[in-house]
């Protein structure tokens, strides 16, 4: 029996897909082994939306090289999507695959050779969803469903429409069977994902929407818990507030993409908002649902952000209530309009500007954890650690730890909060 180590970088989808990609190998009878391990075949999944994701995507080849050199070793990803060339000088590499391709790993694998052979499709000319089809998951207690892929905004930074093509939907019926079916293997919990996941059923025949989707997932409760990934600001209708208002099954949890606090810059990103519309959409949300945990992503350095740019972000972020943000250091991506742009912001302040906005973040995390003291979460328990302590996640996104006592792991409990940490929340399982 050969076995198969699979590291992943980057999205969610990634990992939706790197976890088809196992069920495929496992079905075959593969044997799955931790990245790092003796293996016989490696398979990198890379990520390339900064250059830092490049960086490690790299290091993670050439250590799989070090630690296994006789092994058959797989890049795909994004990264190998948009730069399969690349990887062909890679000492160990035999297969170069694309992001299309990883549904037909096991076939491919039976033709790699020494000399590495690329398989990477032009992605744009992609018109269906078709993803790996999934009855498990790595965890056993959430679930990955990817129902979107591909994205049609063209931001001016973002190369993820080169790599992952044009917005494509899985139908609302098979979309709804990927619930059920985790739902029926057990799983509590199911997020559903997507490169552009508010762009759901705009392709489609008749057209459908997002909140079509989830609302029927809704009415039917075809799992205890569904969680939303990123989202626009833009695709936030009245319709999904007063769904999160009122839902039984879907998370009060949203991350919502900023990018940039100020007009300016959003409209040098091609961002098709203005703080004005995104302060109000916002704020709608938490009125609606106070007890929503909020996030975002934002951009420190983009080009032409002045100092004053930056003082408005920052202040724009802080009047928000936001409960956290992904920070992003500016990355030029090659082929991309903001690579070219004039206005280079130097790498020394980005870097400080980055850091500010992480504290920032910090900031607001501990200020929504505590909000939570002596109140309590309906929390998901996901892992025991070593010392017996069970950690888990509240409907809206707390991670939480309690001592080990009659719960199990895939128990929903109602939990205390009595202590906030950095990063978590302790609480005491009530009976």
């Amino acid at each position: 029996m050969k076995r198969v180590s699979i590291v992943t970088l980057g999205c969610k989808t990634n990992q939706f897909e790197s976890a088809g990609m196992t069920e495929s190998l496992v079905k075959e009878g593969f044997e799955i082994v931790p990245f790092g391990d003796e293996a016989d075949i490696c398979v990198i999944n890379t990520c390339t939306v900064t250059a830092r994701t490049d960086a490690e995507s790299r290091r993670l080849i050439r250590r799989a090289h070090r630690r296994n050199p006789s092994a058959v070793i797989v890049v795909t990803g994004c990264y190998a999507q948009l730069s399969p060339e690349l990887f062909r000088e890679f000492p160990g590499v035999s297969l170069i695959i694309g992001n299309s391709e990883k549904r037909d790993l096991v076939e491919l694998l039976r033709v790699a050779d020494v000399k590495p052979t690329v398989r990477v499709a032009d992605i744009s000319r992609e018109r269906h969803a078709d993803p790996l089809l999934l009855e498990t998951f790595a965890e056993h207690t959430r679930a990955f469903l990817q129902v979107q892929n591909g994205c049609d905004s063209w931001c001016s930074y973002c190369i993820v429409p080169h790599v992952r093509g044009r917005s494509r939907s899985v139908s609302p019926d098979r979309a709804l069977e990927g619930m059920r079916t985790f739902a029926a293997r057990g799983f509590r919990e199911v997020v559903l994902t997507g490169i552009h996941l508010g762009a759901y059923g705009l392709d489609l025949s008749p057209p459908s929407t997002l909140f079509d989707l989830v609302a029927r997932a809704e009415r039917e409760r075809i799992v205890p818990r569904l969680r939303l990934g990123s989202i626009e600001p833009t695709e936030i209708s009245a319709d999904l507030i007063e769904l999160l208002a009122n839902a039984d099954t879907l998370c009060p949890h949203l991350h919502i993409p900023l990018q940039s606090g100020d007009d300016r810059i959003l409209a040098a990103m091609n961002r098709p908002y203005t703080t004005t519309f995104f302060r109000a959409v916002v704020e709608k949300l938490a009125a609606a649902v106070p007890t929503i945990f909020l996030g975002t992503d934002i951009i420190a350095g983009f080009p032409g952000e002045t100092d004053e740019a930056f003082q408005n972000g920052y202040r724009f972020l802080e009047s928000l209530p936001f409960a956290s943000f992904h920070v992003f250091p500016f990355s030029p991506r090659h082929g991309t309009p903001a690579a070219t742009m004039p206005g280079r912001v130097p790498a020394h302040v980005i870097k400080e500007r980055a850091e500010a906005l992480r504290n920032l973040s910090a900031e607001k995390k501990n200020r929504f954890f505590e909000e939570f003291l002596g109140k309590e979460l309906d929390v998901l328990l996901l892992e025991q650690e070593e010392n017996g302590v069970l950690k888990g996640l509240s409907r809206n996104y707390i991670p939480v730890s309690i001592p080990c006592d009659a719960a199990r792991i895939n128990d929903e409990v109602k939990v205390r909060v009595t202590e906030v940490e950095k990063d978590f929340v302790l609480g005491t399982a009530m009976s």
